[in-house]
């Protein structure tokens, strides 16, 4: 199968790639059916492309590559719902905001994206945790 997306161009994919979030995504609740692919020339985004939407892809970071020590708990509801039964089941991402400016380009450290790769099932967690932000810079350091 596939999508004709509005930034990502044509993207190939199967039944086996169709990540399903039972509750939609908070501001997506209509859209249950996503797949994860690469960013183009850039290992450390991927995106997260409605396939109901076509015009609906939002872009991802590993948590890990921002905060070395990124942790939490995920709550033993959402291990039930996602189905999990190991971690190594277990890919989390959190969603970037984009900015012209790159030293204002951010990620949501506060709202991490659960996926169970086994089993194809995702959730969006919010954090009750003071120590991460909603709006966490991606680039610490001083770019010119």
């Amino acid at each position: 199968m596939e999508i004709v997306t509005k930034y990502h161009g044509i993207r190939e994919y199967s039944n086996e790639d169709i990540i399903v979030f039972k509750k939609g995504l908070p501001g997506f609740k209509e859209l249950k059916n996503f797949i994860v692919f690469p960013l183009e020339k850039n290992k450390v985004f991927s995106i997260l492309h409605s396939i109901e939407n076509s015009g609906v892809g939002l872009v991802l970071v590993s948590p890990f590559t921002i905060v070395n020590d990124y942790e939490f708990k995920i709550p033993d509801s959402y291990i039930k719902e996602l189905q999990i039964d190991k971690p190594e089941e277990v890919l989390v991402l959190t969603t970037v905001t984009l900015n012209s400016n790159i030293k204002n380009m951010t990620t949501n450290l506060k709202a991490p994206i659960i996926i169970n790769i086994k089993e194809k099932l995702g959730e969006q967690l919010i954090l009750d945790n003071d120590k991460y932000k909603i709006k966490e810079p991606l680039f610490k350091v001083d770019i010119n």
